[in-house]
């Protein structure tokens, strides 16, 4: 869908195509891109279609070149798909100056490109396209860094609730954000470049403020970049820490049923050299022999119940327990 932007007392004003005033400057936006919208931005707006499949490409990287009657620049913003396993992922914009026409095209709408048209980017203007460029990357850079404090925010909920059961479905959510901080990583690495790229060359013609504006959008960016890997080593330590724990509880329960098998097998190994060939022992004592098979079950049972306590019971308490019985020896032995 292409929609056209003009500016009016401050504030961006939707219009359509034909009342646009050709003299004045506009922005078209392009998000959702269909077949007919490329029709229209190729044939009637001269951009080339190999770039308008580019930007449409979901793995393409951040970049700036210019064409003959055009600059073009992709940059990667943050996309919020609440429906989604993996809800936080990136996907790339291009920005076309043609004259006094602004294009951005877009594969799928976005939190970025709908604050900008709803008016709520503070000193936005038309009349100064590099300066909108630095609003988009630098409102790129905000809501990069708001998506990745709620991504922290959902790690450590999910971690309290794996704290009092391990599931498999906060594990596979834990894996899913870890997937959302490689493409923020990856992202916000790429628009890196990119801002290196605009500050060093002379693509576009930015003015002292612009330049210094430019600088502290570099300085976000960086700072994302920062705390994307940093929340990316935490939970990848705490997906390892969980692992160790499931892996734990794996071994001690395996200790369990060994003990339980291994009790089990004395009374087992004892009744079964009794066959149909070999006659049971004191077969003329009435119930003599339900009491001798009564009695291996109960002692396995005993056995068991003690083997399985000295198991679950901590070591440090079985350590505190030894050095208990040494002290309490100790005065004996002095006495005499």
């Amino acid at each position: 869908m292409i929609t056209f932007w003009q500016q009016e007392n401050d504030k961006l004003r939707r219009c359509e195509s034909p009342e646009r005033d050709s003299e004045r400057r506009a922005w078209l936006d392009a998000r959702q891109v269909s077949r007919e919208d490329i029709r229209v931005l190729k044939d009637e707006y001269g951009v080339l279609e190999e770039h308008i499949l580019d930007i449409l490409d979901t793995d393409e990287l951040s970049r700036v070149e210019k064409e003959d009657g055009y600059t073009l620049i992709i940059l990667r913003l943050p996309l919020f798909q609440p429906s989604e396993d993996v809800s936080y992922v990136t996907v790339p914009l291009g920005i076309i100056l043609s004259g006094n026409c602004l294009v951005t095209i877009c594969g799928t709408d976005c939190e970025v490109l709908h604050d900008l048209s709803e008016n709520r980017a503070k000193r936005l203007s038309l009349s100064d396209f590099p300066a909108f460029i630095i609003h988009v990357l630098s409102h790129a850079d905000n809501t990069f860094l708001r998506y990745l404090k709620e991504i922290n925010r959902r790690s450590t909920l999910i971690q309290n609730e794996l704290q009092r059961s391990v599931q498999n479905d906060e594990l596979i959510k834990l894996l899913n954000l870890e997937k959302s901080l490689v493409f923020f990583t990856t992202s916000l690495k790429s628009n890196q470049l990119l801002l290196e790229k605009l500050y060093k060359t002379r693509f576009l013609h930015f003015d002292e403020d612009d330049r210094d504006w430019l600088a502290d959008v570099e300085i976000d960016n960086r700072q994302a970049i920062e705390m994307a890997d940093t929340y990316s080593d935490i939970l990848s330590g705490m997906m390892d820490a969980f692992a160790s724990v499931i892996s734990n509880n794996l071994n001690i329960i395996m200790k369990k049923l060994t003990i339980i098998s291994l009790i089990l097998m004395v009374p087992t190994l004892i009744v079964s050299f009794f066959g149909m060939n070999i006659p049971l022992p004191l077969p003329n004592f009435g119930y003599m022999g339900i009491s001798v098979v009564l009695a291996l079950c109960i002692g396995a049972s005993l056995a068991a119940h003690f083997m399985l306590n000295r198991t679950d019971e901590h070591p440090k308490k079985r350590r505190v327990k030894r050095e208990g019985r040494k002290k309490t020896r100790k005065p004996e032995t002095s006495a005499r």
